[in-house]
Formats: C-alpha cells, structure tokens, sequence
C-alpha cells in the first residue's frame, strides 16, 4: 500500500471517528434564558456595564490616540502655545526655555482654563452615561455625545465672540456645502450659531485662535524689537560693525523683562483672555 493511500485512509478514519463523536455527544444547548440573537448580543455589548476589560483597553487607546487632536483644535492649547513660542523668539534665547518647559505650562495652563467646562462635559455626559444614578436610566452614547458637543461649542463661541473675528465662522460655513436659505443667511450676514456645525465650527476657532496669538505675539515683540534697534544704532554708530547685535542686547532684554515681571504679565494677559461672558 503506497504513502498517498495510508494518508487518505487515515483522514477518512478521522472524519468517521468526529462524525460518530457528534451523534454520540451532541453540542449543548444554550439555556433557556440566554439569548443567541446577533443584535441582542451586540446591544448588551455595547452597555457600558458590560464592556469587557479588553475592549475598554482598546477604547482608551483610541481615545489617547486622538486626544492631542482635540486638545489642539477645541481647547484654548493653541493661543498659549504660539504667543510662548513667539514670546522665546522674542527674547532671542534660542532653545530657552527649553519646548518641553513651554509646552508643560502651556498644557496646564488649558487644564486650568479648561476646567470649568470639562466638569460640565463631565457632570452631565460622561457620567450619565458610564456610571448613571440608580434613580436615572443610564444615557446612549449618542445622548452623551450632543450633550459633550453643547458644551465644546459654547467654549469655541465664546471665544470667537470675544475676538470679534465671526468672519472665519463666514467663511467656513460657505465650504461646508450650503443649501438655499443658508446661502441667503450668509449673503445677509445673518447666520446663528445653531446653523454652523461643529466640522466648520472647528477651523473656524483655530483660525481665529491663531490670529488673536499672533496679534498678542505682535505686542509682545514690540519693546524686544525697539531694544534690538537701538543696540544695533549704538554699535554702528561706535564702528562695531563685525559684533552682533543681538549678542549685545540679549542682557538687557533679559533685564527688562525681569524688572517688569515678564512671565507674570504674559500668564495673566493670557488667562484672562479666555473670558466667559454670556453668547451675544
């Protein structure tokens, strides 16, 4: 008898052997109170009482993932960050303080600002949702995500109100596909905030972030620049044309900026800023 006919004798005795194995012991039968309905078992799995320990590991790695995304575009991250960057290159210290200085205070600066609405974010969506009140039914992920979303959107408002700049609200929600009486609202340039959605809402916040950081930025360079020239004219006017200028009046701005409590200045025109007056 050749190999290949022992193989296939061998398989086929297997076979046999299974299929007598599943008329003897047949599978259980699933108890009288489990479901095995597909959406049943989808809708229990999604509960947040029944998240399995995996599944919330993955959650939380996405949400991780996209966290510096959000803390950018909707947070006030972005307004902090950029006036310290340009308040270092104002100053001319080249690496000082050190990116990762600027961007710690930067972030716990936002923590601070922030605070106020993520309790609110907190206190009426993630917690009714994760962990509701046994006098309340717990909320769907979509009720907890407009109720996150309503807050988000009062913040960005709220800032751009402040700013004065709703023309970037304009022009975003002109890109992100209009209808008719839309259309008529921005020509007569009488659009309400229940009509912009949060995807032009967004962009239209970062850019007026950036524009009121760099408006600050401007102020801030001011007595930087004005004691750049007036280093630069001494030392032309003394022939020390081959010394930088910058080397010379780096002392004397780091004095300045000592004496008027500079960092103090800059924080607190920062933090109040961020104001919460009530949506015009």
């Amino acid at each position: 008898m050749s190999r290949m006919t022992v193989t296939f004798f061998l398989i086929a005795l297997c076979l046999l052997a299974s299929s007598a194995w599943a008329q003897v012991n047949p599978l259980p039968v699933a108890p009288s109170g489990l479901s095995l309905d597909p959406q049943q078992i989808i809708e229990n799995a999604t509960r947040p009482e029944k998240l399995s320990s995996t599944l919330e590991i993955m959650i939380l790695l996405t949400v991780l993932s996209l966290a510096p995304a959000i803390l950018v575009m909707t947070t006030c991250f972005t307004r902090i960050i950029v006036v310290l960057a340009l308040l270092r290159q104002a100053i001319g210290t080249q690496q000082l303080p050190p990116a990762q200085v600027i961007t710690g205070l930067a972030l716990f600066m936002t923590f601070l600002i922030m605070a106020p609405t993520w309790k609110k974010i907190n206190s009426d969506a993630i917690q009714p949702y994760a962990n509701p009140d046994s006098e309340t039914a717990a909320i769907t992920q979509a009720a907890a995500w407009s109720r996150a979303k309503v807050h988000m959107r009062n913040f960005m408002i709220k800032q751009i109100d402040n700013s004065g700049n709703a023309e970037d609200v304009y022009l975003f929600v002109g890109f992100d596909d209009p209808d008719e009486s839309l259309r008529k609202k921005i020509t007569d340039e009488s659009l309400q905030w229940r009509d912009v959605s949060l995807v032009a809402l967004i962009p239209a916040y970062v850019t007026s972030e950036l524009k009121q950081a760099f408006i600050m930025g401007f102020y801030i360079y001011l007595p930087f620049l004005i004691i750049d020239m007036v280093t630069a004219s001494i030392l032309m006017s003394m022939g020390m044309m081959m010394l930088p200028p910058v080397l010379i009046s780096l002392p004397f701005k780091l004095l300045l900026f000592v004496l008027v409590d500079g960092w103090h200045l800059v924080v607190s025109s920062l933090m109040e800023s961020f104001t919460n007056n009530p949506l015009m």
